[in-house]
């Protein structure tokens, strides 16, 4: 029997459309490869309508059970990895009467209820038993939700008009197989169960291999991000102790500070692979000679100013006010030419540095920083300046640039690398101190992707392209898309 053409699956969310499925033609057991990213809200109800559209509708008695929709959902791992990847095969299973095969293959991630889940389709190289099918890109996440020894299964079919496509074979693996690259490990045979022919030494007569062929599994161009944060010491912030000021801990709620380090420092977090955060203090006298320094580790260690994670720097954040006196003056640069000189050493698009200050006051040292922003300007870097309190912060406004590049000694920085918010403009007037948090966070790391991309065209960096078609010689396929 011809089946009709069926259309795509619409999803509408609060009676909008917004997302619609590939066209699968000639079956009425379509499994859709294109798959749908939603945010979820916890606070709202999320209304999702899915309708089944087909060219040519099956007739039917009215109110009986045409069919059923099975939906799969997964909330998503924050893995951004991207995977290039290759296959070719030998000695394919004939399937076609006149002619060998037409054949592609077809991924599929196992889900957490053991059932699995199309992710990706291959092209369909036209009448070849030795395919060697294109180079695909894929995230990680949609191959295996950021699991690397999650089962992958692949099958490999013979390409037929009217959409009954042969199966051939299928093999399972996982990323963590397929990231060894080409070897043994990366060799599959496939066969069809129904179809095993045995020699007497049990091996069966006809071999149908898969080859993971040399690709780059990472996608090169990948940058690293990392992640440092300056706090403002001075005395003008008040005594810790006291509620007033703007560093006490109220063991209830987090302080300004604190509310703005987490609120950044969560969504940067995870675009750096180890998270290990340098996490700096200025304006305060260390103990015990009672030294002022503009540019101190706040969990004491001078060799290793890293912290673990977010939280690893609110712990040493809390530590370090009970061990430090509060005094001033209010200095920028130490901790702008702190980054830079990071910054400095690896410029080839493999590593970007966001340094975040968190400040309550007029900056003392403009001159200084205006110079490190300037020079700042041509590295990979970018600063984001949180302003905490009731200050006024003019001067503030004067480095983030936005109306007037910036510039020291008669020279323009070469692009825009600040982004000042007084985090009071952000504050909830009902005391939601999630929603003023969240606001925060968009705005000041909105600048960030316009700056690190006008960083790299200035260096002519571009991403890498996906590797060309591998062709072994003799090898001269046509390439269908299904």
């Amino acid at each position: 029997m011809h089946c009709s053409n069926i259309s795509h699956l619409l999803l509408t969310m609060d009676h909008c459309t917004i997302k619609k499925t590939e066209v699968i033609d000639n079956t009425l057991n379509p499994d859709f490869v294109r798959k749908y990213i939603l945010d979820y809200f916890f606070e709202e109800k999320q209304n999702l309508r899915f309708d089944f559209r087909m060219e040519k509708p099956l007739g039917g008695i009215p109110g009986k059970k045409c069919g059923a929709i099975i939906l799969s959902a997964e909330e998503l791992s924050n893995c951004r990895d991207s995977a290039t990847m290759q296959f070719c095969a030998n000695k394919l299973d004939k399937k076609d009467f006149f002619g060998k095969s037409d054949p592609f293959m077809v991924f599929y991630r196992s889900n957490e209820d053991g059932t699995f889940t199309i992710c990706h389709k291959t092209e369909v190289v036209k009448n070849t038993l030795n395919p060697v099918w294109q180079p695909f890109a894929i995230p990680v996440r949609a191959l295996c939700n950021g699991d690397y020894d999650r089962t992958i299964k692949v099958e490999v079919y013979d390409w037929d008009r009217d959409g009954s496509h042969d199966f051939i074979g299928d093999f399972t693996t996982s990323y963590r197989e397929l990231a060894r690259g080409q070897s043994q490990f990366n060799v599959y045979e496939v066969s069809h169960p129904s179809h095993a022919t045995l020699q007497r030494s049990g091996v069966p007569k006809h071999r149908s291999l898969i080859f993971f062929l040399p690709c780059p599994l990472h996608h090169a161009s990948r940058t690293q991000i990392n992640f440092t944060v300056a706090i403002d010491f001075t005395a003008s912030n008040g005594n810790p102790s006291q509620s007033t000021s703007l560093h006490y801990m109220n063991p209830y709620q987090l302080n300004a500070y604190a509310m703005a380090l987490k609120a950044v420092g969560e969504i940067i977090q995870d675009y750096d692979s180890d998270k290990m955060f340098p996490a700096l203090g200025f304006g305060a006298k260390l103990p015990p000679d009672g030294r002022v320094s503009h540019e101190f580790p706040l969990n004491g260690n001078m060799e290793n100013p890293y912290c673990n994670g977010i939280e690893g720097i609110l712990e040493a954040y809390h530590q370090s006010l009970k061990t430090v006196q509060l005094y001033g003056p209010t200095n920028f640069a130490p901790v702008v030419n702190h980054v830079a000189r990071y910054a400095a050493a690896v410029q080839d698009g493999s590593q970007y540095f966001v340094l975040l200050i968190i400040t309550d006051g007029v900056i003392s040292d403009m001159a200084q920083t205006k110079e490190a922003i300037v020079n700042g300007a041509k590295l990979p870097m970018s600063i984001i300046i949180v302003g905490v309190g009731q200050a006024e912060f003019d001067a503030m406004v004067e480095l983030d640039g936005d109306d007037i590049r910036i510039s020291s000694r008669g020279k323009l920085a070469e692009r825009d690398i600040v982004q000042f918010v007084p985090f009071r403009d952000y504050m909830d007037r009902t005391g939601n101190h999630v929603l003023s948090m969240a606001r925060l966070a968009k705005d000041v790391l909105a600048e960030i992707p316009d700056q690190f991309i006008s960083y790299m065209k200035s260096r002519g960096i571009k991403p890498n392209p996906a590797p060309p078609p591998y062709t072994p010689p003799g090898h001269t396929h046509h390439h269908t898309q299904i």
